[in-house]
C-alpha cells in the first residue's frame, strides 16, 4: 500500500472513493428495490436488511482511514490551537499515535501481554485477526444472506454465506486505519499537516459544500 500509493497517488485515491462510492450506492439501491418490491408487489429478499446492514459496515470500517488520509474526522481542537507550534506538532503527533494504538489493539492485542496485560498471545484468540480466523475455519453462516441455488449447484458452497465473508473487511479496515494514522504522525513530523481531525477546519467544510451547492 505505502509503495503503491507513493507510485500511483491519484489512483489510490480514486480506488478509495470508488470503492465508497460504490457501497454507499448498493445500500441505495437494495433499500430502493426492497420498498419497492414490498409496497408494490407484496415481496421481497429476505436477506436484503443484513446484507445492507454489512455493507453498511463496510463502508464504515472502510471510511475510517479515508477519514484520517484525508482529515475529515471532526474532532476538539479549541485547546490544541492554544499552544505553541512545537507543542501542536508533538500534541498533534500523540494524537495520530493514540489513533494508532487503537487502531493496532482491535486488530491484534496479543502484544499486550508483553506489557503484563492479561491477554492470551496467540493470535488465533485475540483481535479481529483471531476473531476473523476464527469465523474462517469454522465456516459459520449467517442468519439470513443465502447463496443463490445456482451457485450452490455449480460451486458445491454451503447454503448460507460464511460470516467470515461478511467480516472481511474488520481487520482490513483496522489495517488501514493503523497505516493511515502512522502515516499522518509522519505528516505532522515533517510538517505537511498539523492534525489528523478536521476541527475547526469543520466549519471551512460545511462552507465550502454550500458553496458548491449554490454553484
Amino acid at each position: 500500500m505505502f509503495f503503491a500509493e507513493r507510485r500511483y497517488p491519484e489512483k489510490i485515491s480514486r480506488l478509495e472513493e470508488n470503492i465508497l462510492a460504490t457501497l454507499l450506492a448498493i445500500i441505495t439501491l437494495v433499500s430502493f428495490s426492497q420498498v419497492i418490491a414490498r409496497y408494490g408487489f407484496n415481496t421481497g429478499w429476505g436477506g436484503a436488511l443484513e446484507f445492507t446492514r454489512i455493507m453498511f459496515a463496510w463502508m464504515i470500517l472502510f471510511g475510517m482511514g479515508y477519514g484520517i488520509k484525508h482529515s475529515v474526522h471532526l474532532g476538539v481542537d479549541a485547546f490544541v490551537r492554544m499552544l505553541p507550534k512545537k507543542s501542536l506538532r508533538i500534541a498533534g503527533m500523540v494524537g495520530a499515535f493514540c489513533a494508532f494504538l487503537y487502531a493496532f489493539m482491535l486488530l491484534y492485542a496479543g502484544w499486550l501481554a508483553l506489557l503484563g496485560a492479561g491477554v492470551s498471545t496467540n493470535w488465533r484468540q485475540t483481535g479481529a485477526i483471531g476473531y476473523w480466523t476464527f469465523m474462517f475455519e469454522r465456516g459459520t453462516g449467517l442468519d439470513d444472506l443465502r447463496y443463490p441455488l445456482w451457485a450452490q449447484e455449480l460451486f458445491g458452497v454451503q447454503d448460507r454465506v460464511q460470516r467470515w465473508v461478511a467480516y472481511l473487511m474488520l481487520p482490513v479496515g483496522l489495517a488501514l486505519l493503523a497505516f493511515r494514522s502512522l502515516q499522518g504522525m509522519a505528516a505532522i513530523w515533517r510538517g505537511d499537516r498539523e492534525l489528523i481531525i478536521a476541527g475547526h477546519e469543520a466549519e471551512d467544510l460545511v462552507s465550502e459544500a454550500k458553496g458548491a451547492l449554490r454553484d
